[in-house]
């Protein structure tokens, strides 16, 4: 009974002594609640942000990048933006060069080659485990995000993200933490090489195509075809983005 003064009655020498306590004022600070998301930091505010963009190409391949310039845009301060470059250095996004400064890494054959390389080892083996280990909730949401995908209006930043949420659903059916970190790094670092293929209706429809496939063998519970799929899906991308790159430098 914190707001209501009481009084308490107790016996010396034969008198009876009334204490009485105060009534409480409450809590200085307003109580934060016991339950709901934990507060999301400036620093990490600021990286999911500029990663956005850089995976997106808001901010292009190759392009310089400014700290005071990038805290203006998205109205933070420097640290935040300066501890968020850092991260995206080490996730290999942007470069810091002498006499340049911060630059957005370009696409490189190399980088889709070895992107590929990755993908094909460890998505095909992520796919196995997802058609034998998903949930039917897992499987349910699967379905839902391919839904979306398939909808013919996807504006191309829709269609890309919506591909990412697939395939990282896929990991997270696996059940297993250390490979879906993996995926995650390599899918994000993918999404700025979709953004230069997935504008085609043609491929998109392509892409859909090994969706579906790759949703019906999960459902089927049969790992072999998953993995099949997936491994096709994967080196059909590979192909079409070094297509891609060479073209652009014929240009």
């Amino acid at each position: 009974m914190t707001n209501m003064a009481f009084a308490a009655a107790r016996t010396t020498g034969g008198k009876k002594t009334v204490v009485k306590k105060a009534k409480s004022k409450g809590p200085t600070r307003a109580a934060r609640p016991s339950s709901g998301p934990p507060e999301v930091s400036l620093k990490e505010q600021a990286y999911q942000l500029i990663k956005h963009r850089i995976i997106t190409c808001a901010f292009r391949p190759g392009e310089n990048l400014n700290e005071a310039s990038v805290a203006a845009l998205l109205k933070f301060g420097r640290t935040p933006i300066n501890q968020a470059f850092d991260r995206l250095r080490i996730e290999g996004l942007v470069d810091v060069l002498p006499r340049k400064g911060i630059v957005v890494r370009s696409i490189g054959l190399e980088e889709v080659i070895q992107i590929s390389e990755a993908r094909v080892l460890n998505e095909g083996y992520c796919v196995r485990l997802a058609a034998e280990r998903a949930s039917a909730t897992e499987i349910a949401e699967l379905g839902e995000v391919l839904a979306e995908l398939v909808k013919p209006d996807n504006e191309l930043e829709r269609f890309m993200m919506l591909d990412r949420d697939f395939h990282l659903l896929i990991a997270k059916a696996a059940k297993n933490d250390v490979l879906a970190d993996i995926l995650l790094n390599l899918n994000e670092r993918s999404l700025r090489m979709w953004s230069l293929t997935l504008a085609d209706n043609r491929h998109q429809a392509s892409v859909n195509t090994d969706h579906r496939d790759i949703f019906r063998a999960i459902c089927h519970r049969n790992a072999d075809e998953a993995e099949q799929i997936m491994r096709r899906h994967i080196t059909s991308f590979r192909h079409t983005i070094l297509e891609k790159l060479a073209s652009l430098q014929t240009e």
